[in-house]
């Protein structure tokens, strides 16, 4: 599969005339012809659904699976491209987007999941309340579609979109999710399903971005994608589907006399993240 890097984007609703994270909620609903949250500001990525529309023969996908590994930003992806390869080799196309301000974990995935700014859903810190706003899952549900998600328990997705007729699966870690994930697939019950990795941005904090540990997670957490999109391939065959990676953030280096990271700053090692996209039409 190859990458479509002529992007002509509609801005609608960008920060800078770049397109955010915020954009996966419309292009989502966009994609699966639902109507998108009424909280939603902006605009669907138009190169995704032409893209589409080209691999599923202009029929709209019957299932998705969104993996979403945690900080795996731009800059960690150029400095090792052989993270970026993995990730490259799979996917139908991938959209460079902007996350928000402040690019914090809980702030980024309920502005990922409504469409809606910092400043509409309230999540403005690194805090974690029930999102009272309409969701990307509200919007499937609404539907009649189900939903799962699978994250590390207590962590920013895991709390977040709380109280809502979802399926939630809370496990002890990646590896956990991972396995609990392939058995949803399997179970082919529901339309979308999120799964949630923590491991690389737990060792950016720990040990810097660019440490080998870090640098071996966010390995996994490649390897784990493509693992994910040939079970989906397996699972789904019956069924056109979309796979999509979506990073929340990224993440730098704080100088001082021991290695470590961060990310929350309004800077390009935090805000610059890609989303890859995968497109299979049932053969």
């Amino acid at each position: 599969m190859g990458f479509d890097n002529g992007l002509a984007w509609d801005t609608a609703g960008s920060r800078g005339g770049v397109p955010t994270i915020a954009s996966i909620t419309p292009t989502i609903c966009a994609l699966f012809g639902i109507a998108p949250p009424a909280s939603c500001e902006t605009a669907a990525l138009a190169p995704v659904i032409e893209a589409a529309r080209e691999h599923l023969a202009g029929r709209p996908p019957r299932r998705l699976l969104v993996y979403a590994p945690d900080a795996v930003g731009s800059h960690l992806l150029r400095r090792h491209p052989e993270i970026a390869a993995v990730f490259s080799r799979v996917s139908s196309m991938k959209t460079p987007l902007r996350s928000m301000t402040p690019p914090k974990t809980p702030v980024c995935f309920a502005s990922m999941f409504s469409g809606a700014f910092p400043e509409t859903h309230g999540i403005r810190r690194y805090e974690r309340p029930v999102l009272r706003l309409p969701t990307l899952f509200d919007a499937f549900i609404g539907a009649g579609l189900k939903v799962a998600i699978i994250a590390v328990k207590d962590c920013s997705i895991d709390m977040i979109f709380r109280e809502r007729d979802i399926e939630y699966y809370s496990e002890p870690y990646d590896p956990e999710v991972t396995e609990r994930t392939l058995e949803i697939l399997r179970a082919d019950r529901h339309d979308l399903v999120v799964c949630y990795h923590q491991a690389y941005d737990d060792t950016l904090h720990r040990a810097g971005p660019y440490a080998e540990e870090a640098v071996e997670a966010a390995r996994n957490h490649a390897a784990d994608y493509e693992r994910l999109c040939a079970a989906a391939a397996g699972s789904w065959r019956a069924h056109d589907h979309v796979v999509v990676a979506t990073p929340d953030h990224g993440g730098h280096e704080v100088k001082g006399p021991e290695p470590r990271g961060d990310h929350g700053e309004d800077i390009p090692e935090d805000m610059d993240v890609v989303h890859f996209w995968r497109f299979a039409a049932v053969s």
